[in-house]
């Protein structure tokens, strides 16, 4: 081929060639500005729809907060009626505002480029923070939020009920809507909870955590929602009349389960509609004998204070259904009557119900009030009766005023949301225990704080219980400390010492007899105002104790066990004005999790510090 065809040849291929490489150049140009105009509209359209989903999700939280205090606000004497009318328009008006503002930041918060967005490595931890938390408030006002509103609703609905009583009807059909709401609410705070805690934008984590505490608040309240909606029907004698045995404890003299039982009361349920009646004091149970059987390790732990026959010693233990045992069996063997089951109240729990009921007024006139029935049940009716049996009418007239006020607040379907939240929180809290002699019932309610129970559990576990030894009414001025620190971990167990402070405030002068009379009689010298304690620190299944000193001595320590507890028991004497400190040394199994801290209610709440530890397996 003649070198002139050649090159004209070359030259086209080379043209045919830098024609392609120009194509190609402009189409990855024009690629290149297409995936970036992509990107750039991406970016916009995540950020925008950010700012409009971080619009919506603050307004859903306005509407819950407006929600809660709806429901929390008192209603007007004057105008019950129309308030409860117009708090439950507003109240489903708010519930529907928050699923709509929730629903809308969940869609705002979806798509493609939320996804690629969640998805960049090292940057999309906010955006994957930020869908998450939108889903999970989406979840929750518009799967959780309408079964609760829609419940309170119909409970204080007062066509919904006769006679103003607790619509039982209502109640049990509102269980399966509450249950599922539970399980929504559960899975809401495990995905929360899987969301990235740390990213490069503080204010996304701030928000997932704020959200992920109000989950664990929010978890167990619906779950006992839950829970009440399922047990409550049968036990307020929605399927027939049921008996209570109610027991108002005294914390001025402590015991396991709070304080020594006082006055007593026949609490009938049926239909629910409920009533108080033949009520009497502690003076009348101390001759039955109960005829009951807690086993070998109860009469290891509390046969030498012969608990099962002393009405003033039957409730030393903190498992609260050994007590209610002992109580129910002593009132059969009393008046030949079975009940159903046991309550116990304190004077702390009247005081936060009737915040809920308003006050009222004994037989006398004495104003009983949310705001004094603390103090004139464990101190002012000491000084003010001195004469026992003055004194122990004065305390049942107190405990039936209060008592028929809450019941007659139960009745009012407007008082009855406030009055629900103050039981949830005494339910709670302790201060009000309920056991059920119904097999299945009390198997529920042991596993709820409601129930009182001292847990079977190998997880780790913080018990500080004092009772009483010097037969005084002193614990009201008692202070208690406990401080639980880890060790390190070694192949034998963790380490761990426990601190706890015992401090008596009573003056040295000026009470009653009757509160500083010691009855213990100890052979040692004692003045007026000094307490005596037996002290008891339930610990973790398999701990063993190394070392106990009382304000740096030595101390003798009594071994017992309890439901799978190991229990160290201390007699601390505690003088007037003046603090004991207790120091225990444990060796524990290994474990990485913080102990559950027992709360024994008395007068003064315990402070108790868990420090913190890397734990076992993070070391």
């Amino acid at each position: 081929m003649p070198w002139t065809t050649r090159r004209l040849r070359d030259s086209a291929v080379l043209s045919r060639f830098t024609g392609l490489v120009r194509r190609n150049r402009r189409r990855t140009r024009l690629s290149m500005w297409v995936a970036g105009g992509c990107l750039l509209a991406g970016s916009g359209w995540v950020l925008v729809t950010g700012l409009y989903a971080r619009s919506e999700l603050l307004a859903a939280r306005s509407e819950l907060d407006t929600l809660r205090n709806t429901v929390t606000a008192p209603l007007s004497p004057v105008s019950a009626a129309s308030d409860g009318t117009s708090r439950r328009a507003r109240t489903e008006a708010a519930a529907r505002s928050a699923a709509l503002h929730g629903a809308l930041a969940h869609r705002l918060t979806t798509g493609p480029a939320w996804f690629v967005a969640a998805q960049l490595p090292g940057l999309g931890g906010p955006f994957e923070t930020i869908r998450g938390t939108a889903r999970a408030v989406d979840r929750l006002t518009g799967a959780v939020l309408p079964a609760v509103v829609r419940t309170v609703g119909d409970l204080t609905n007062e066509a919904g009920a006769g006679d103003g009583h607790l619509n039982l009807s209502e109640l049990r059909r509102a269980a399966p809507a509450l249950e599922q709401a539970s399980r929504q609410v559960t899975a809401a705070r495990a995905e929360t909870r899987d969301l990235p805690r740390r990213t490069w934008l503080p204010v996304v984590d701030r928000a997932r955590t704020q959200l992920l505490e109000k989950l664990d608040r929010m978890a167990p309240t619906v779950e006992d929602a839950a829970t009440g909606a399922r047990l409550l029907p049968a036990m307020l004698g929605a399927d027939g009349p049921r008996r209570y045995f109610m027991v108002f404890q005294n914390p001025a003299e402590a015991r396991g389960t709070g304080g020594m039982p006082g006055a007593q009361a026949m609490l009938t349920a049926d239909k629910g509609t409920l009533a108080l009646t033949e009520f009497g004091h502690d003076a009348e149970m101390v001759t039955a004998r109960p005829k009951v059987d807690l086993g070998a390790e109860f009469t290891a732990m509390y046969g030498h204070s012969d608990s099962v026959n002393t009405w003033p010693n039957s409730n030393m233990s903190p498992h609260f259904p050994f007590a209610a045992r002992i109580w129910s069996a002593a009132w059969l063997d009393k008046s030949g009557e079975r009940v159903d089951g046991v309550l116990s109240v304190d004077p702390g729990a009247l005081a936060r119900l009737l915040a809920a009921s308003g006050p009222t007024r004994t037989s006398d006139g004495t104003a009983v009030a949310a705001d004094n029935v603390v103090d004139l049940s464990e101190r002012i009716n000491y000084m003010t009766y001195p004469d026992p049996l003055e004194r122990k009418a004065f305390l049942l007239n107190v405990a039936r005023a209060a008592a028929g006020r809450l019941l007659t607040a139960a009745e009012d379907p407007q008082r009855r949301p406030a009055l629900l939240l103050g039981l949830h929180e005494v339910l709670g809290n302790g201060q009000m225990q309920v056991w059920s002699a119904h097999r299945d019932e009390q198997r529920e309610l042991e596993s709820r704080p409601v129930g009182g129970s001292l847990p079977l559990s190998p997880a780790p576990y913080a018990g500080l219980v004092v009772n009483n030894a010097a037969g005084t009414k002193l614990d009201y001025y008692l202070d208690r400390t406990l401080d639980w620190y880890p060790g390190r971990c070694t192949a034998a167990g963790r380490e761990v010492t426990v601190k706890a402070v015992l401090a008596n405030r009573a003056p040295s002068a000026g009470l009653p007899t009757y509160v500083t009379a010691r009855l213990d009689k100890p052979p040692y010298a004692t003045h007026e105002g000094d307490n005596r304690l037996l002290v008891s620190y339930y610990a973790t299944a398999g701990a063993n104790l190394i070392k106990a000193t009382v304000d740096g001595h030595t101390a003798l320590v009594s071994p017992g066990f309890e439901r799978g507890h190991p229990v160290y028991t201390l007699d601390v004497e505690v003088p007037a004005g003046s603090s004991r400190t207790v120091m225990l040394h444990l060796l524990e199994p290994p474990a990485d999790d913080a102990p559950t801290v027992l709360h024994q209610q008395l007068p003064r709440a315990l402070h108790a510090t868990v420090h913190p530890s890397s734990g076992c397996h993070g070391s």
